[in-house]
């Protein structure tokens, strides 16, 4: 068995992790900024800010753009979503579940007279025990929310279990929607631990047209192997960028989400120059995969879009762009819990989620987005609450990254704790 795929012992696991946190943290920001960068060298910043590529969406044959925009984090009005139409943003990407439905009612609001011209996709969390009748309902419903007869792809949401694949009520209620004309084409989204596993088996069984799935330059062993070339470290989630190849090898529209890898965008200003900035260059790490149609990104203002489409149509990562996502990592590699690795399941005895716990404090303290961490907190079957008075936590050295997770997670569990006091009193 190769090295680099070989499950490491948790003395080994500490080692790697220490050693990576520990070179990350010598190289320091400073010294993997962009001072001293020739302004020749740099591209010319777009005279104005405008969608300048667009891909085709796998089989479907819809024409999308590379830069698209996601509701999850919501809009501060109804005139964000069409700014974003205005600058040529025609992928429009929602769920019945983001911000109680609303984000699905502000798109429809924004966009109702141009619906012909758009891809929409609205999206599902399915149970178990669902079946059709209440699928159609919950369509029916994004459906009057966005003022739509049908939408483009309707995608099974956050899923991170096989078994939900095979749902025979879902592929039934696929079937008829389509039939009925309220649905064109059918996808799944994802970002957890079994992510690779549930893409690996939809795209081996045909069962989806479009995927959505977590994708940044920190999930790409790519990245880490041009500056840890001399570290013995397990680059557990090269299964990611094969899938993705695989998709679009099969036909299966590829589109794209935590692109910012936690998107703590002012920790690099300081250090960012002219069209050098983090954001723009970790948007040209991602659609410098020609794998992927689109990166679905949640922005809230018309100046966040702006600022986000000076990267459209443009998929060359520059050296300045290299130093900008090195020094991010430097900055945010050991509390950053990447998307689809797994290595920290079963760690807890208690049945503590840890990926998903980490991935509402990263809504609450990365994004800032308490309403988000909350909905997503509280959704869990098991919180972070045994955390707090765990005396001998058995997750400590699970995290090949070398996340100290126990740290985390309590700190997770005292931010909800707060904020369910303050919204009590």
């Amino acid at each position: 068995m190769d090295r680099r795929t070989r499950p490491p012992t948790n003395d080994a696991r500490t080692r790697a992790g220490m050693d990576r946190r520990t070179f990350l943290q010598r190289s320091g920001i400073a010294a993997m900024g962009v001072a001293g960068v020739d302004a020749s060298a740099l591209p010319p910043e777009p005279a104005e800010p405008h969608v300048r590529g667009y891909r085709t969406l796998g089989r479907t044959g819809l024409r999308v753009s590379d830069i698209s925009l996601g509701s999850g984090g919501g809009f501060e009005n109804a005139g964000v979503v069409r700014h974003a139409y205005e600058r040529g943003i025609t992928y429009f990407d929602t769920a019945e579940s983001y911000r109680g439905g609303s984000s699905e009612t502000m798109i429809g609001e924004a966009l109702r007279d141009v619906r012909d011209k758009l891809t929409i996709t609205s999206k599902v969390v399915t149970r178990a025990k669902w079946k059709r009748g209440r699928m159609m309902k919950a369509l029916e419903g994004s459906l009057r929310r966005l003022r739509t007869d049908y939408v483009d792809i309707y995608m099974s949401h956050a899923v991170n279990n096989v078994a939900r694949l095979q749902s025979d009520e879902w592929r039934e209620f696929t079937a008829l929607a389509k039939r009925q004309g309220k649905i064109r084409f059918t996808g799944m989204s994802g970002h957890g631990g079994h992510l690779i596993e549930c893409l690996d088996y939809a795209i081996d069984h045909d069962l989806v047209d479009v995927v959505l799935t977590a994708y940044n330059f920190g999930s790409d062993p790519a990245f880490y192997e041009r500056f840890t070339k001399s570290f013995d470290f397990v680059a557990n989630q090269d299964g990611l960028p094969r899938v993705l190849a695989k998709a679009h090898a099969k036909g299966v529209g590829v589109t794209v989400m935590k692109t910012l890898m936690g998107a703590r965008l002012n920790d690099m200003a300081p250090y960012e120059w002219g069209s050098a900035t983090f954001p723009r260059a970790a948007m040209r790490w991602v659609l410098s995969n020609q794998n992927v149609a689109a990166a679905v990104l949640s922005m809230k203002t018309k100046a966040r879009i702006d600022e986000m489409l000076r990267a459209s149509g443009d998929s060359e990562v520059r050296p300045a762009d290299a130093r900008l996502l090195r020094g991010y990592v430097a900055a945010n590699s050991t509390t950053y819990c990447r998307n689809a690795c797994s290595d920290c399941t079963g760690s807890c005895p208690l049945g503590v989620p840890i990926a998903d716990v980490l991935r509402t404090r990263m809504y609450e303290v990365d994004y800032g987005d308490s309403q988000l961490a909350r909905s997503g907190y509280a959704a869990l079957d098991t919180n972070a609450s045994p955390c707090l008075s765990c005396a001998n936590p058995t997750c400590i050295d699970a995290c090949p990254y070398g996340l100290e997770i126990p740290t985390l997670t309590r700190q997770t569990a005292q931010l909800q704790r707060s904020a369910g006091r303050s919204q009590r009193g």
